[in-house]
């Protein structure tokens, strides 16, 4: 901001900013002191609605940078040759908390990543956990709502965490994971990130592959204990958002490698487990890690209002080259969080600062509404025409997929090795008995917290299914706690 007398929102210069206008010393406040009305108007207005999910979090600017050639799998021209650069805004968040909540809490952390790219923006918009609770967007806002406060009780209640978590086992592999070591990392900084749907990347020739993303921390993995996390929590609700600005102040810039899994699109109809369910991953042996970048931060935000709160991103944010899958989860994203942003920040957020492309320019018919600039000036809003206004291309972002079947309400397809609970056994008996010791220890102190005897044991036989010694154990742990 230059320098200069202190002005209204229309320019004009201001007098006095420490008193208000009255009718005579000690009278009445006037009307007509539409300085004073204006700041009063504007601070009531400061706030807009928080997001529903991920409200609370923090983020950078940095860049991606390419390290190997995958020309054979995309036609992404943001990856189209090693050492290419990309502008990046990448912001983190907890899940459940309002904008409010403390940084250091046991949730998943969103991990959303902004390409600017020459070709649009490409939104990756994932977790720091490969999986999610649920495999079918239908049921979001149902999970969502017992995470939030209880409509009767104004606060979170185990019963309607346990109950959901209990009568859905599809979400006990990413209870498994959330309970365990890295469900409350020590700081943005040292977690990983994961695309966590599946996705479709396109070549030149056509040809299809499904990938997944994973962004492996730089700074290495570190966790809280909930001991540690609830002192934290108390002492320095901004943990997370603190380290990560002074991290980036103190010129240590917080890096990731970024790797891809890619299947051949032939393979996925046969392969083990349904390749598009969100509570699935494909083992590494499977598909291994394909490093293909270097993704850094290294510039805060100048305003957290502006750049933070405002920014936006949805899945559905493509770049020719990369597309969306049969991934039911996915689906619903790609409506759900464009509508969840023209509704909280208007129908122009995209024309905002942090939002807009950055290496290209949005050429649109689109106009009017909530703070729209005029930048189109007096130029053509309808296509065809004969103005010289932006066209089509005729080249789809993605390729088209086969389908077959009749329309309704279907159950996502099992495949051969499918089932709720393999991967979280799986997960089970990969841990050390020390993290063994913890995950139980933490489960059983949530399930302790639930009022009724079936939904605690629903609950817990979920985890019995997954691994008979992990029921055992942690049916022991919860009695010992509930007397």
């Amino acid at each position: 901001m230059t320098q200069g007398p202190l002005t209204t929102e229309a320019g004009a210069p201001v007098a006095d900013n420490q008193n208000s206008e009255t009718a005579g010393v000690g009278g009445p406040v006037l009307v007509q002191d539409q300085f004073l009305l204006e700041k009063l108007a504007h601070f009531n207005r400061e706030r807009i609605p928080e997001r529903v999910v991920h409200a609370r979090g923090a983020g950078a600017y940095g860049t991606f940078k390419v390290t190997a050639d995958v020309t054979k799998y995309t036609r992404a021209k943001f990856l189209s040759e090693v050492g290419k650069e990309t502008e990046v805004f990448l912001r983190f968040s907890t899940v459940a908390g309002n904008l409010g909540a403390a940084d250091a809490v046991r949730d998943p952390r969103g991990f959303a990543v902004k390409f600017y790219t020459e070709e649009g923006n490409y939104d990756l918009v994932g977790n720091n956990t490969p999986v999610f609770f649920i495999r079918d967007a239908i049921k979001f806002p149902d999970f969502i709502h017992t995470q939030k406060r209880d409509p009767y009780t104004g606060s979170q209640e185990a019963d309607n965490v346990f109950d959901f978590w209990g009568l859905s086992p599809e979400s006990t592999h990413q209870v498994t994971w959330l309970f365990g070591d890295r469900g409350i990392p020590a700081s943005y900084r040292h977690m990983d990130g994961f695309g966590s749907h599946t996705y479709q990347w396109n070549n030149e020739a056509g040809e299809v592959f499904w990938v997944k993303y994973h962004f492996k921390t730089d700074q290495g993995i570190k966790n809280l204990t909930a001991e540690e996390a609830e002192v934290l929590a108390g002492k320095d609700p901004d943990s997370h958002q603190r380290d990560l600005r002074e991290a980036i102040e103190r010129g240590e810039y917080p890096s990731w490698t970024v790797y891809v899994q890619i299947m051949p699109a032939a393979e996925a109809a046969t392969y083990r487990f349904n390749p598009f369910d969100l509570t699935k991953v494909w083992p590494h042996a499977d598909y291994p890690l394909i490093e293909f970048g270097k993704l850094e931060l290294n510039r805060n935000p100048e305003n957290i209002f502006a750049e933070v709160e405002q920014s936006i991103f949805s899945p559905a944010h493509f770049v020719p080259g990369i597309g969306p899958s049969p991934d039911k989860m996915l689906q619903g994203r790609l409506f759900a969080y464009g509508d969840a942003h023209r509704y909280r920040v208007g129908i122009n957020a995209d024309h905002l600062p942090v939002n807009r492309p950055h290496a290209t320019e949005a050429r649109t018919h689109s106009r009017d509404g909530y703070l729209y600039d005029g930048r189109h000036k007096g130029a053509k809003n309808y296509e065809p025409n004969s103005f010289g206004g932006p066209f089509q291309t005729d080249r789809p972002l993605w390729q088209g997929v086969p389908v077959t079947g009749v329309t309704g309400e279907s159950v996502t397809p099992v495949h051969a090795e499918d089932n709720d609970f393999v991967q979280a056994g799986n997960l089970y008996r990969l841990m050390s008995e020390d993290e063994k010791e913890r995950l139980v220890k933490n489960l059983a102190n949530a399930i302790s917290g639930v009022t009724r005897d079936d939904i605690a044991e629903r609950a817990i036989n979920n985890f019995r299914q997954a691994d008979e010694d992990f029921g055992k154990r942690l049916e022991a742990a919860v009695q010992a706690l509930r007397g």
